[in-house]
Formats: C-alpha cells, sequence, structure tokens
C-alpha cells in the first residue's frame, strides 16, 4: 500500500489543468492518525501542502489508509462516505467534484 506522502507526489503529475482552468477551490484534508494537507487550485494551477487553509472550500475528514484508497482509486468516495471512513465539512457536494481535476 503506498503511503500519504506518495500518493500525494502521484496526484500532482495527474493533475488535469484543463479540468481546473478558470477555477479558484480549496480542498483541505483532515488525517486523523496523521497531518492535515491541503490541495488549492487557482486558475488550473495545483498547489499541495502540509497544513491547513482557513479559506478551505470543503474540508474531508478521514484517516491515512482511506485518504490513500480515495485518491488511488481503489476506494470509492461515496462508499467510504456511506460507511463512516469519509465526513466533510463546507462544500459536500464539491468533495464530490475532486475527481474531475485528476486524470486516472
Amino acid at each position: 500500500m503506498a503511503t500519504v506522502q506518495e500518493v500525494l507526489e502521484n496526484i500532482k503529475g495527474r493533475f488535469d489543468e484543463s479540468a481546473a482552468a478558470g477555477q479558484t477551490l480549496t480542498f483541505q484534508f483532515d488525517l486523523t492518525d496523521d497531518k492535515a494537507y491541503y490541495a488549492a487550485i487557482e486558475d488550473g494551477v495545483l498547489e499541495i501542502a502540509e497544513g491547513t487553509k482557513d479559506d478551505a472550500h470543503v474540508t474531508l475528514i478521514m484517516d491515512s489508509e482511506t485518504f490513500v484508497g480515495l485518491m488511488s482509486g481503489e476506494l470509492d468516495g461515496m462508499q467510504a462516505f456511506m460507511t463512516g471512513k469519509l465526513r466533510t465539512e463546507g462544500n459536500m457536494m464539491l468533495a464530490s467534484k475532486l475527481g474531475e481535476f485528476f486524470k486516472q
């Protein structure tokens, strides 16, 4: 199984700049057994960093195993949400669009 750091590096390479053109969004990832990270998208440019952003549009709360599964495509986000492995704060509908910005 990949680590959180490996997944973060991998998603940078899968980022779809054209899908994110004109978008200004911040996704916060609060990993209950690790650190917090965020992915900020601004007009087709992706920034991923450790820490928190006060202005995040949606916060996804989960453990690191769930994060790795979701971001690698091995775990379905809706299934994780329905089984309590994933909680959201903020714009929940935006959480479902996260995958649109990353190629599989």
